[in-house]
């Protein structure tokens, strides 16, 4: 279960094993042990392109159901990469991140560059 402590001035966050059940599904259809990161990655495109065409008609079912699709991908390539999971993965980024600076531009966070 995922463990988020707040301090006054720190977020820490840590997945610890919320997707077993989808690794689970994906070694019992195989997934794990027949696919490649190759085939995962043209799948996982082909589910950002059902996002794309959620998000252009404005349908929320349709967003929800291609970012939960995402997910189950992005936590399949991991296993299959790098034995890795996708908690893992996750809170990794979530290091990198949290103490980013940066300001919203055109409605993205551009992060700050630092000067050496």
């Amino acid at each position: 279960m995922a463990k988020i402590t707040t301090t006054k001035h720190l977020t820490i966050m840590k997945l610890t094993n919320e997707f077993q059940p989808i690794r689970d599904w994906a070694t019992e259809k195989g997934i794990i042990s027949k696919a490649d990161v190759n085939t995962q990655f043209l799948k996982l495109v082909e589910e950002v392109g059902e996002l794309s065409h959620g998000i252009q008609k404005r349908n929320d079912e349709e967003i929800k159901d291609a970012i939960g699709d995402c997910v189950v991908v992005l936590t399949n390539l991991a296993a299959i990469h790098g034995g890795f999971t996708v908690e893992e993965c996750v809170n990794s980024a979530y290091e990198v991140i949290k103490n980013r600076k940066g300001k919203m531009v055109n409605g993205v966070f551009v992060k700050e560059v630092s000067q050496i």
